[in-house]
């Protein structure tokens, strides 16, 4: 009997889904699902959902507990066979806020804030080093895990696990697998794709759809006709705006397209958020402050919330139940996963964390050889992932000059930021987040 622990399981949309995922794969219906959370009355929601869920589609064959604080941690992970990680370190309005409302101070503005810039340099240096305190754990208590990322800033925490640690991990994201469907959808084309075809390789939120095929022909050039067209409709002032306005830009410039998200993509780029061109923001549609509003309007709704979900389950698009499956049954599966760069992406650096497609079996998670990005896109993934290796440095040695560094080197922060002020407003978060961060020196 397979054991999976899940990690952070008082998410509950987000354990709902992976759990009932995992028991509905034919070969983990007789699995062990250990939850693991800090929050008490989390876990417990969490535990009644998947245990009302696997007595309902899965006649009650699993097994089900839950272990709640670090005390517990070594229990939860003992001899566990897989490792899904969901968490956020601290408190997530109060972190949150720090990182957006000091570096407001300073004139730099952010939308989500997990993955890059200012927020997410933070978040990795909140997170890796808890992560380590998990690798060390498993290390001890079942060392062969395959370990799933999903918490962000992925890149950064991924890179941390296989940087310094031994445990087998692969990122997860779900944006590579709705990007292309999502894509044609906005632009009236989905309903008439007959054979969809697609390769997708670059870096987690910033992976390019290199190549898209209907029946083996090439839509490419009506999907760019039609986005640029969509844009300079909503570009005037007072049109109605599209949710995808900063990625449509993006493509019409560097002739690709990007799996995550125009809110997220808009922090990422020295192009949008500048105190020099505010209007931008309007034209572009970008949301600003946006994380911090979902996180306050999760906390006010999360008893309807939780009252609201479903005890029956649909299998979702995350990629984790059929990597379970693959491994277990040895009945390969293709996925898009976040890997170390072992020469997959060429021109990438070897040890930056690359999202390409995967082949999983009974071996476990492979990365697939992609070749050369186009040089544009490859240049824009380097000036992601020089932020990210320093932000790792950062965490692994506790030398304060690289959290500096992480943060001159970030597009959006350096945009808009001197050298001192970018140290000024470092030394103001290390401050303000106190005992959620270690010391740096």
């Amino acid at each position: 009997m397979a054991k999976v622990t899940l990690i952070g399981a008082g998410s509950a949309v987000f354990a709902k889904n992976v759990c009932g995922d995992i028991i509905l794969s034919p070969a983990m219906r007789d699995c062990h699902i250990a939850l693991y959370d800090i929050d008490k009355k989390r876990l417990a929601e969490s535990k009644s959902i998947i245990a009302a869920l696997n007595k309902k589609i899965n006649s009650g064959r699993a097994k089900i507990t839950a272990h709640c604080g670090v005390q517990n941690r070594r229990a939860a992970l003992k001899d566990a066979d897989y490792v899904i990680n969901s968490i956020q370190i601290g408190n997530h309005i109060l972190n949150t806020q720090i990182d957006f409302e000091i570096p407001k101070k300073y004139g730099l503005r952010q939308t989500i804030g997990d993955t890059l810039g200012i927020g997410g340099i933070f978040r990795g240096l909140r997170t890796i080093p808890i992560m380590l305190d998990f690798a060390r754990d498993i290390e001890a208590v079942c060392p062969d895990a395959w370990f799933l990322n999903y918490s962000n800033p992925m890149a950064i925490l991924t890179g941390a696990m296989l940087r310094a640690t031994n445990v087998k991990t692969v990122g997860l994201c779900h944006s590579v697998q709705v990007c292309a469907t999502m894509l044609l959808k906005q632009l009236g084309m989905f309903k008439t794709v007959k054979k969809l075809n697609w390769k997708v390789a670059g870096i987690n939120h910033m992976a390019w759809l290199l190549e898209i095929t209907d029946d083996s022909k090439d839509i490419y050039p009506e999907i760019k006709r039609r986005a640029a067209r969509m844009n300079t409709l909503a570009r005037k002032k007072g049109a109605k705006k599209h949710i995808d306005m900063v990625r449509y830009e993006v493509m019409k410039h560097f002739g690709y397209y990007i799996t995550e998200s125009s809110e997220h993509n808009a922090e990422y780029t020295p192009y949008w958020i500048k105190t020099t061109c505010p209007e931008l923001i309007e034209e572009f549609n970008i949301p600003l402050d946006e994380l911090p509003r979902r996180g306050i309007m999760l906390a006010e709704r999360w008893n309807d919330l939780y009252k609201s979900l479903s005890k029956s389950h649909t299998r979702s698009h995350e990629y984790a139940a059929r990597i379970l499956s693959a491994v277990e049954t040895d009945t390969p599966v293709r996925i898009h996963g976040n890997v170390l760069n072992k020469g997959f992406i060429t021109n990438l650096p070897s040890e930056s964390v690359v999202e390409i497609p995967c082949l999983v079996d009974r071996n476990g998670v492979q990365g697939c050889y992609v070749g050369q990005l186009p040089q544009q896109c490859a240049a824009l993934n380097r000036t992601n992932i020089n932020v990210q290796l320093l932000t790792i440095e950062a965490a692994v040695t506790g030398k304060k000059e690289y959290i500096y560094q992480a943060a001159m080197l970030d597009p959006h922060t350096a945009a808009e930021l001197t050298l001192d002020r970018i140290c000024d407003l470092c030394d103001d978060l290390i401050k303000a987040h106190g005992d959620a961060l270690p010391n740096y020196k």
